[in-house]
């Protein structure tokens, strides 16, 4: 009898020595789909990579804010400057499905300019504060300051890259849209079932409260009031944001502009932040600017902690397709109650709290990440 036990725990104790940690199969399966574009868009990047209870499957790019081939290297290149290579990279769209930059031209010049446009920018106006890179055409990839990466990107366009890891792991993994949505609506229309095998799709951007038009403006909230409905991750693919909302996702997230936009990065959060030294703290010290709402950092903050979200509802949403002024603005309803075209009724958060998300931010960068390898055969 004693024998038996005795096989029986050498059997026990092998069995566990080979299988992965407990904490490894547990984690946040995530796709961090993003125009990752100067150090404000690559933050949000690294309070998921810094996060212990998250696995990063990937990062994807697609123009927005930056053109994508940019986005790529400075993506690539942020990951080895802070240890994290095994994270692919597979670069997306370039341009919109439908929209150029020539239509957004035509359009400004019937209806008024557009305070932001993203790597459509030509000039910076003189109400910029923030210190910008040059504008170049798409296919460019000037020197980065922090300098060029010696990895490439995965093979794999995004698109193909976001379907193959939801086939491999079908209902585990959210995708976070921090950017427009032309890579997501490329995947949905590559493949039928691929909204279906999402977790959760949480998006970010728009504008949907009333903003204060009496007050001094930044050249952020100057968007808000001019435009409340139109936001760079809409307007600057209005197409696939239609098929965005119009998809059958298990669940689908809009985090608003209206919960961030009051949320600066200031000079005192980020010294909080980089304080500690190590390596993702001195990438943060380095290449972010002061003054930055807490855009895609409030979404993270809501995936990662729901119970931060303090102020939500559900609407139907779509997007308007109509040659004009609100091209690309967000249309709502209530929930079940619009046209019925295929729209989703979205859980949409509108607040937060505020002093969670500046916590949030602070501690990724403090966090110490163990990453435990199991080789075969070990």
């Amino acid at each position: 009898m004693r024998r038996l036990c005795t096989l029986l725990s050498f059997m026990a104790a092998l069995a566990s020595f080979g299988a992965p940690p407990a904490d490894a199969a547990e984690r946040r399966k995530v796709i961090i789909d993003q125009d990752a574009f100067e150090a404000v868009n690559l933050q949000s990047i690294l309070m998921l990579l810094q996060d212990p209870s998250v696995e990063v499957l990937g990062i994807t790019t697609e123009s927005g804010d930056g053109w994508a081939p940019e986005e790529t290297a400075q993506t690539l290149r942020m990951l080895e400057l802070v240890g994290r290579t095994d994270i692919p990279v597979a670069q997306g769209a370039i341009y919109p499905l439908v929209n150029t930059q020539a239509r957004n031209k035509l359009r400004e010049a019937a209806y008024s300019p557009m305070p932001y446009k993203g790597a459509w920018m030509e000039s910076w106006p003189s109400y910029n504060t923030i210190k910008r890179r040059e504008t170049h055409a798409p296919d460019v990839v000037p020197p980065l300051d922090e300098g060029m990466p010696s990895i490439k990107p995965d093979p794999r366009s995004a698109a193909q890259f976001m379907i193959d890891m939801t086939r491999k792991y079908p209902g585990q993994v959210t995708i976070l849209a921090l950017g427009p949505l032309t890579n997501i609506g490329l995947a949905q229309r590559l493949d039928d079932g691929f909204a279906g095998r999402v977790q959760e799709l949480i998006s970010e951007g728009g504008i949907l409260l009333p903003p204060e038009i009496d007050r001094p403006a930044d050249q952020f909230a100057m968007q808000a009031i001019y435009a409340p409905r139109m936001s760079i991750n809409h307007f600057w693919d209005p197409e696939a944001t239609r098929i965005v909302f119009t998809s059958p996702w298990r669940q689908l997230t809009l985090v608003t502009n209206d919960a961030s936009r009051q949320n600066l990065a200031d000079a005192g959060l980020l010294a909080q932040a980089t304080k500690s030294g190590k390596p993702v703290a001195r990438y943060v010290a380095k290449m972010s600017q002061p003054g930055y709402p807490l855009w895609d950092e409030t979404a993270v903050a809501v995936w990662l902690d729901p119970s931060i979200a303090t102020r939500q509802t559900r609407l139907a949403m779509d997007v308007d397709l109509m040659p004009g002024a609100s091209y690309g603005a967000l249309l709502t309803w209530a929930a079940g109650k619009g046209p019925h075209l295929g729209e989703r009724d979205v859980r949409v958060v509108v607040g937060v709290d505020e002093a969670r998300v500046r916590a949030k931010f602070v501690r990724a960068y403090r966090q110490i990440i163990v990453r435990r390898i199991i080789q075969a055969g070990a």
